[in-house]
């Protein structure tokens, strides 16, 4: 949510973020919250002025009642009362007004950062640099889910049984992989500096309209019926959410948080080839990374967190890329995002295994985390990204991992996690 003060000073800089969102349904809002904003502050000027005129009044009854003005005293009272009416008034209109503007500001998206390319859609993200060179071998590598299925670890067949499309049993070398990744993530952030979480798994619906836009929320939460709760679609919920309503010290920033869960995502499908294997799944598991900085470290910050995934996939020996997101294609909230990509040497493309964000003071100020500086009270930066999401990491190392005879080597940093293996073999 964007400070109320750029609508009252820069209306035209929220306007033309806007049209760079390609968002031009949303341009009405802008004038619509101005307007809106000159009334409540009016109503709260003149609930003032009558709060003030109530507590003169009433300052004065004593002095008459001593004086034995009974009767000129019983008349302030009255004129008292009336004010007090006035003013509940008054409340109830300064409360609509703040309801109607908070439902506008919560849709106008975050001004983005100069830097972010201007585009309608993903497919107008720009590349910001490779790392490793990507391999395709001169024998064929078999999508992924039969490779897993060669060694006996995927069972999705059970998994529509217990839960339907979208689940998956791993099992054997391969579920024990698949934590080995997860595993090594924790360790590697640690190593980072950054403390480890493990987090609640369902979060209240105050915090999810503090670290998401409506849309994304519809379209990934899972909602507990009959109770306000929602399963996470990443830790990074929960981990904001911890913070919710506080005043942090400015000597302990940064806060460096790693966090472990599992997400739960409405997203997922059962369509194509790529949708048959573990691409798009309703549940996944994630070692995620989040920063709270002052504001003017946040962009420090963005550029060490995305190296941090681009130099954990190259210790598995996985080539990546990174791609700045452009303006269509970045979620309301954010300022400037990147995706990075691990390299299919299958599909001979890269495919997205994470993404680095900085949202501002966008989620800091949805959800009242500041903290107290010189200067004053200040909102905090946020940031996220992916350290590594599995299965979509675990399909990214069995690929470029994989041998001609159907064996899979396993990186050299994840040979302690899995007993001192140096392949799985069928």
């Amino acid at each position: 949510m964007i400070d109320i003060k750029l609508i009252r000073e820069e209306r035209e800089l929220v306007k033309e973020n806007i049209k760079k969102k390609f968002q031009d349904e949303k341009l009405p809002l802008v004038d619509e919250v101005y307007e809106l904003d000159i009334k409540y502050r009016d109503i709260k000027s003149e609930a003032d002025e009558l709060r003030s005129k109530r507590n003169t009044l009433s300052d004065s009854i004593g002095a008459l009642m001593r004086e034995g003005k009974k009767e000129e005293a019983n008349k302030i009272k009255a004129e008292v009362n009336t004010i007090n009416n006035k003013i509940k008034e008054h409340e109830v209109k300064e409360e609509e007004l703040q309801s109607e503007i908070k439902k506008r500001m919560l849709v106008i998206p975050n001004i983005i950062d100069k830097s972010v390319p201007i585009g309608k859609d993903d497919t107008e993200n720009v590349e910001i640099e490779k790392f490793g060179e990507p391999n395709v071998p001169n024998y064929e590598i078999p999508y992924h889910a039969d490779i897993i299925n060669a060694f006996g670890g995927l069972d999705k067949e059970s998994a529509g049984r217990t839960s339907g499309e979208g689940f998956y049993y791993l099992k054997g070398d391969i579920a024990r992989l698949h934590s080995s990744l997860l595993a090594y993530a924790r360790d590697f952030m640690i190593d980072k500096g950054f403390t480890y979480f493990i987090p609640p798994f369902m979060i209240k619906s105050d915090v999810v309209t503090g670290v998401m836009s409506f849309k994304e929320m519809e379209a990934m939460m899972y909602k507990i019926e009959g109770e306000d709760l929602y399963l996470i679609g990443t830790s990074e919920h929960s981990m904001m959410g911890r913070f919710i309503g506080q005043m942090l010290k400015e000597e302990d920033l940064p806060l460096t948080l790693t966090s472990y869960s599992p997400c739960f995502r409405k997203e997922g499908g059962s369509h194509g080839l790529e949708e048959r294997g573990l691409y798009r799944v309703h549940q996944f598991e994630k070692q995620e990374m989040v920063v709270l900085c002052k504001m003017e470290d946040g962009m420090d910050w963005y550029d060490k967190m995305w190296h941090y995934t681009v130099e954990f996939f190259r210790s598995l020996d996985i080539p990546v890329r990174a791609l700045e997101c452009c303006s269509g294609d970045l979620a309301d909230l954010k300022v400037k995002s990147c995706d990075v990509e691990a390299w299919s040497p299958r599909q001979k493309k890269y495919f997205e295994v994470g993404s680095c964000s900085i949202l501002g003071d966008a989620q800091t100020r949805r959800l009242g985390i500041r903290y107290k500086s010189e200067e004053g009270t200040k909102y905090l930066c946020s940031l996220n990204n992916t350290v590594v999401a599995t299965p979509r990491g675990l399909i990214a190392l069995i690929e470029n991992n994989y041998n001609e005879d159907g064996s899979v080597n396993i990186p050299k940093v994840l040979q302690p996690y899995m007993g001192g293996k140096t392949k799985i073999e069928i």
